[in-house]
């Protein structure tokens, strides 16, 4: 696909076309540019959807499988909608033993739902994932890139106030 066919018969904005264009000549194989086409395709669509996963799999040469095999590995990717916010709670074992289960408890108690839901207004998602790499500071999560860590089931409020401010202050979303 040649520059010009990328802005013209792309599903991404033309600024991101033209970012995966460059990220394509940047690296020496091209399968290597996947895992950010992919980040920054989701933080423009909201997640992988069969059409994303396509015009990636044709700009990269490889198969459609090749490109969901490793999303499938990752979670922070995701293959549907999530809410503004996508709050993701560790509770592998070191947060585990650091109270990660009361923590994801207080969040499903506050938001009304459970794991992979999404409020009706569409501001947040709850998942529970197995790790987020920051052993060290359990329990912690994940709000879409922000990290939260050493927290007690008490410091939910506090968080989702912080986002919901931030949604406000976006226009709702």
């Amino acid at each position: 696909m040649t520059p010009r066919e990328s802005e013209t018969m792309s599903i991404f904005s033309p600024a991101l076309a033209a970012r995966f264009d460059a990220l394509v000549e940047k690296y020496p194989v091209k399968r290597s540019a996947l895992i950010p086409m992919m980040l920054y395709a989701q933080d423009e669509i909201g997640y992988l959807s069969d059409a994303v996963i396509a015009e990636i799999a044709d700009r990269l040469g490889l198969t459609e499988l090749d490109v969901r095999n490793v999303a499938s590995y990752y979670s922070m990717l995701r293959f549907k909608p999530a809410g503004r916010f996508n709050i993701q709670v560790c509770t592998n074992i070191s947060c585990m033993l650091r109270g990660a289960y009361d923590l994801f408890d207080r969040f499903q108690e506050e938001l009304g739902v459970g794991h992979k839901g999404i409020t009706p207004d569409g501001v947040f998602s709850l998942e529970e994932v197995e790790c987020i790499g920051a052993c060290c500071w359990a329990p912690a999560i994940q709000v879409n890139y922000d990290f939260h860590d050493e927290l007690a089931a008490d410091s939910v409020p506090g968080i989702l106030q912080q986002y919901r401010e931030r949604a406000a202050a976006n226009g709702g979303r």
